[in-house]
């Protein structure tokens, strides 16, 4: 695979923009851990395979068992995430699949991660899905490919 285009060469003010998103995340107060669970989450969804690599690498380097990185994809089923997580990872592929249903992330969503994020938390967290989002879109559109290749 080839890229197509530069991104961060070619928009760097754009680009710098963005990097500013992800260092008011890296300071949020929303744990570490479920932050790279959701990126992790929607770089599958998108089929990123620059954001998942990333995702997965620094997950890892924080500590990360194989088993919850392994277990992303069906988390439902795996033992290895606390309610907040699932209820991150809920809002998390709701937010990231938005055309799949008439009302894309419904009430229930909203309540079970109400009940484990402050307001302050979950806005953060809406940042972030939408910042992954982001940069799933500019990665897989231009091709970018995995640092790890």
């Amino acid at each position: 695979m080839t890229e197509r285009i530069d991104v961060s060469e070619l928009a760097p003010e754009a680009y710098q923009a963005m990097r500013g998103v992800e260092r008011f995340l890296h300071e949020c107060e929303v744990p570490h851990a479920t932050l790279e669970l959701a990126k992790i989450r929607a770089s599958q969804i998108n089929g990123c395979a620059f954001c998942l690599d990333m995702h997965v690498r620094n997950a890892k380097k924080a500590g990360e068992s194989d088993e919850r990185l392994w277990s992303v994809a069906a988390w439902r089923d795996a033992p290895c995430y606390s309610d907040a997580e699932r209820a991150a990872l809920t809002l998390t592929e709701a937010a990231t699949r938005l055309a799949d249903r008439p009302d894309p992330v419904p009430d229930d969503i909203w309540a079970d991660a109400a009940k484990h994020y402050s307001d302050k938390q979950l806005a953060a967290l809406v940042v972030a899905i939408a910042q992954i989002n982001a940069w799933n879109r500019i990665c897989v559109v231009s091709r970018r490919a995995p640092a790890s290749r």
